[in-house]
């Protein structure tokens, strides 16, 4: 895959993640905060960090 093509190809996916959780986070009336943004940077992670992060927990966050 030449690098054109690698990077066209993570920015669709990470554009498609970020609607997903915007998505995700209006469909369940909760806020999306942070995570939308997270996860057009990070992609795949930043979904893992929405769905797993827990700001009420004790131990700390991520």
């Amino acid at each position: 895959m030449d690098p054109q093509a690698f990077v066209v190809a993570t920015l669709v996916a990470h554009l498609g993640l970020a609607m997903f959780v915007t998505g995700h986070a209006r469909l369940t009336e909760t806020e999306a905060g942070k995570w939308p943004f997270v996860t057009l940077a990070f992609g795949l992670a930043g979904v893992a960090a929405y769905f797993f992060y827990d700001e009420s927990s004790d131990a700390g966050g991520i």
